[in-house]
C-alpha cells in the first residue's frame, strides 16, 4: 500500500474515534491540561560573569518567548529586553553575556517569523542592535573573551530548524541526500560583519572558546548532522585560519567540551549516549595537542551532565544520581569527588536535558531553574546549595496529581531506582489501579519535575491511579557500568527490572495487580511494544512513537549511528541481534488491547514502525487504535494534538483498568 493512502486510512481512524473518545473525560482532563498549559516555562537563565544580574528566557503562548532581567533580592518589575519597543511579542532567546556583563546577545526573529537574527541590548532600555543579516539556521551565541566578537553555530539556507526531533522535511521526487553543515561562524560585535570559520564539510554540534580567544573546541562529523552525532570527535579549530586539528577520536559519544582556564587541557563528557542533547557518561581530560584522555570519574555511581572549569584544579560538574540531582567538583590531578548538593528535584539552565546551572565568574554565585513533583519551574539564584528565589511567576500553581516517593528494588544483583506518584486523595484501605510509564532513551532518566503537557502521565494520578516510573538498567543516574548494562540486551534484563519493579510496587503498595497498564514514548514506546508481546500482565498500554522491528528500522530511520553502540553491528552484519529484540518477532503472543500513536513526520521513530506493529495486533485480532499526527516529528508540538494524545491515553486506560 502506497504511503499516503496508509497515512489517509490512520488520520480516518483517529478522527472517526475522536468524538467517542473524549465525551467521558472531557471536564476533569480539560482542567488538569489547563493547569498544565497555565505554567510559565523557562527557556533559559543565564547569570551576568559579575553575578550582579540574571537574565530569564520566559516562554510565552504561540511559541514566542520574552527576555527578561532583574538584580538578585530586588522587589522591583525585571526589565525587558527586546529586538523591539517591548509592546510586541517575539522569539527571542539564546541569551549570552559579555564578559563585562555590560551587554547582552540573543536571538530574535523580529524582522522575520521564519528567521532569527542576532541582537545586542546594552540593558539601559535602548532597544537592541541588529548584529546579523544572514539566511538559514542560528544558535548558541557565545562572546569571544575580548568581548569583540560573537560566535554562533550557522546553516546556512537551512530548510528547517537542527536536530532529529524536530519534523523531518517531507520526501519527494529522486531521493538524494543534500547535506546542510551546521558551521562555527565569528560576528563583529561593533561591524555586524560574519565570517565562517570552520571547514563547509564538517558539522559542529558544540564548542568552547579558548581562554586567548584564538581558537575553539568542537565536537564535530563529517555528513549529516542529525545522524552523525553518535561519532562525532573532539578537535580544535583557529579562528584566524579555520585550520582543524583533530585531538580525540572517542570510543562511545562525547559532549560539553570546554577548556581549562591555562589553555592547556580540554575536558568533556564521554559515554554511552542514545540522543543528542540527553548528556552522561563519564569526565575526561585530553592534553590541548592532544595524547590520552584520562577519566576523571571512573566508577561514579552517578552520571555528570554538564561541566565547568573553576580553575585548572577544579571542575564543578552537575550529575543525575538515583533519580535526583546532585552538584559536584572533580580535582582532574587526583580524581577526587566532592558532593555540594543533593536534592530531589531537577536543575536546570533551560531544557529539562541540559541539566546544569549558570555561574558567574567567580565561581560561586550561580542561577537555575529548580522544578520537582510538587514544586512548579522557578529561577532561583545565590551560592550554591544556598539559593533564593528569584521568579515567582507559578506561585498560584498547585498540583493535580498526588504526592510522589522513591522506590528502591532489587534485580539481578542491581539496585534499581524509580518514582511512584500517589493517586490524587489517595486512601490507604482502597485498592487502585496502576500505570507503569517507560521513559525514552534509553540514555535517560526520570526525574522529579513538574509534568510537562505532551504524554506526561503523572496526569493519571488525578483520575485514581498509582504511576509508577521506573529507571531500569541503561538508565542515567547509576555510573557507566549501569547504563551500558543493555547493550545488546534490549528487552531482556531491562524488561526483567521494570516487571520486578512492578513486583515490588504491587507488594507494597494497595496496587490492584488485575489493573495494570504501561505507556511510554520513544524507547519507552519500544518497550510497550515488546511488553504486550512478551507477558500478558498488562491489562492496557499505549505506545507512543514505538519501534516493532529493529531489522526494518534501521533502513527507515534518520539516526542509524546511535544504534551501532548498543547492537554491537550494523543490521546488515547481524540481523540477529535485532531480530532478538524485536517486538514483531514475538507479535503472536500478543492480547493485550493497545493504543499507537506516532508522528507522521518523525525521523528518529518513523511511522511505518507504528504501522507495522498495528497492523500485526489487527491481523491477530488484538484490539487496537492507531492514531497519525500531521505535521509532527518525534516530539509532538501542537497542543490539540497534546491534549489529543493526553484526553485518548487517559481514555484507553480508564476504559481497560476501570
Amino acid at each position: 500500500m502506497h504511503a499516503r493512502t496508509r497515512l489517509t486510512l490512520a488520520l480516518a481512524i483517529w478522527i472517526a474515534g475522536a468524538a467517542t473518545c473524549f465525551a467521558a473525560h472531557k471536564y476533569s482532563i480539560d482542567e488538569a491540561l489547563d493547569s498544565l498549559y497555565a505554567v510559565r516555562n523557562f527557556k533559559q537563565v543565564a547569570i551576568s560573569p559579575d553575578g550582579k544580574q540574571i537574565a530569564g528566557v520566559e516562554s510565552l503562548a504561540g511559541g514566542n518567548s520574552a527576555i527578561y532581567v532583574t538584580t538578585p533580592g530586588s522587589t522591583g518589575r525585571p526589565r525587558r529586553i527586546s529586538a523591539g519597543d517591548g509592546s510586541a511579542e517575539y522569539a527571542e532567546h539564546d541569551i549570552a553575556w559579555s564578559p563585562d556583563s555590560r551587554e547582552l546577545a540573543f536571538l530574535s526573529d523580529k524582522e522575520s517569523s521564519e528567521q532569527l537574527q542576532i541582537y545586542v541590548s546594552d540593558l539601559i532600555g535602548n532597544s537592541a542592535r541588529q548584529l546579523t543579516h544572514l539566511t538559514g539556521f542560528l544558535a548558541s551565541p557565545s562572546w569571544s573573551p575580548d568581548g569583540k566578537h560573537v560566535a554562533l553555530l550557522f546553516t546556512e539556507n537551512a530548510p528547517r530548524a537542527a536536530g532529529p526531533l524536530e519534523p523531518m522535511t517531507p520526501p519527494s521526487g529522486v531521493i538524494e541526500q543534500h547535506v546542510y553543515e551546521q558551521r562555527l561562524a565569528t560576528v563583529d560585535a561593533a561591524s555586524g560583519q560574519v565570517r565562517q570559520v570552520s571547514p563547509a564539510d564538517l558539522y559542529i554540534y558544540e564548542y568552547d572558546w579558548s581562554p586567548d580567544g584564538k581558537s575553539f573546541v568542537a565536537t564535530a562529523a563529517h555528513g549529516a548532522g542529525d545522524a552523525n552525532w553518535w561519532i562525532a570527535q573532539l578537535l580544535t579549530i583557529a579562528v584566524a585560519s579555520g585550520e582543524v586539528s583533530h585531538i580525540y577520536k572517542p570510543s562511545l559519544q562525547i559532549a560539553q567540551p570546554h577548556w581549562s582556564p591555562d589553555g592547556r587541557s580540554i575536558a568533556f563528557i564521554e559515554g554511552l549516549m542514545s540522543d543528542e542533547g540527553s548528556t552522561a557518561g563519564d569526565i575526561y581530560t585530553v592534553p590541548v595537542k592532544g595524547g590520552e584522555a584520562r577519566d576523571l570519574t571512573p566508577g561514579l555511581r552517578a552520571s555528570p551532565a554538564t561541566l565547568t572549569w573553576l580553575s585548572p584544579e577544579r571542575i564543578l560538574f552537575t550529575e543525575q544520581i538515583d533519580g535526583a540531582s546532585g552538584i559536584a567538583t572533580v580535582e582532574p590531578r587526583e580524581g577526587k569527588v566532592k558532593t555540594l548538593w543533593r536534592g530531589p528535584e531537577t536543575v536546570s539552565t533551560g531544557s529539562v536535558w541540559d541539566f546544569g546551572i549558570s555561574l558567574a565568574a567567580d565561581g560561586k554565585t550561580s542561577a537555575l531553574i529548580r522544578q520537582s513533583f510538587q514544586e512548579p519551574p522557578e529561577i532561583w539564584a545565590g551560592d550554591i546549595g544556598a539559593w533564593k528565589q528569584v521568579t515567582h511567576q507559578n506561585s498560584n500553581i498547585r498540583p493535580e496529581w498526588g504526592k510522589s516517593e522513591s522506590v528502591h528494588w532489587q534485580n539481578d544483583g542491581m539496585e534499581i531506582q524509580g518514582w511512584l506518584l500517589y493517586p490524587v486523595n489517595y486512601d490507604p484501605s482502597k485498592r487502585y489501579p496502576m500505570v507503569v510509564s517507560v521513559h525514552g532513551g534509553p540514555g535517560a532518566a526520570e526525574k522529579p519535575g513538574w509534568p510537562a503537557p505532551f504524554f506526561d502521565l503523572a496526569l493519571l494520578s488525578e483520575e485514581g491511579y498509582f504511576v509508577f516510573f521506573p529507571n531500569p538498567r541503561g538508565s542515567f543516574g547509576e555510573g557507566e557500568a549501569f547504563t551500558a548494562a543493555n547493550v545488546k540486551d534490549f528487552g531482556y534484563g531491562d524488561f526483567r527490572d521494570i516487571l520486578a519493579g512492578v513486583d515490588q510496587v504491587v507488594k507494597t503498595f494497595p496496587v490492584d495487580d488485575n489493573r495494570v497498564g504501561i505507556a511510554g514514548w520513544s524507547y519507552g514506546g519500544y518497550m510497550t511494544m515488546w511488553a504486550v508481546t512478551r507477558t500478558n500482565r498488562f491489562r492496557a498500554a499505549v505506545a507512543g512513537a514505538g519501534i516493532a522491528n529493529w531489522q526494518s528500522y534501521y533502513g527507515e530511520n534518520d539516526i542509524d549511528q546511535w544504534m551501532i553502540p548498543f547492537f554491537g553491528a550494523s543490521v546488515y552484519d547481524d540481523p540477529q541481534v535485532y531480530a532478538r529484540s524485536s517486538p514483531i518477532t514475538f507479535i503472536k503472543n500478543a492480547k493485550t488491547p493497545t493504543l499507537v500513536l506516532v508522528g507522521d513526520r518523525d525521523g528518529e521513530c518513523p511511522a511505518p514502525q507504528s504501522f507495522e506493529f498495528w497492523h500485526a495486533l489487527r491481523t491477530a485480532g488484538v484490539e487496537s487504535q492507531f492514531v497519525v499526527y500531521p505535521d509532527e516529528g518525534h516530539m509532538i508540538w501542537q497542543s490539540a494534538h497534546q491534549r489529543d494524545v493526553t484526553k485518548r491515553t487517559v481514555q484507553w486506560f480508564d476504559q481497560h483498568l476501570k
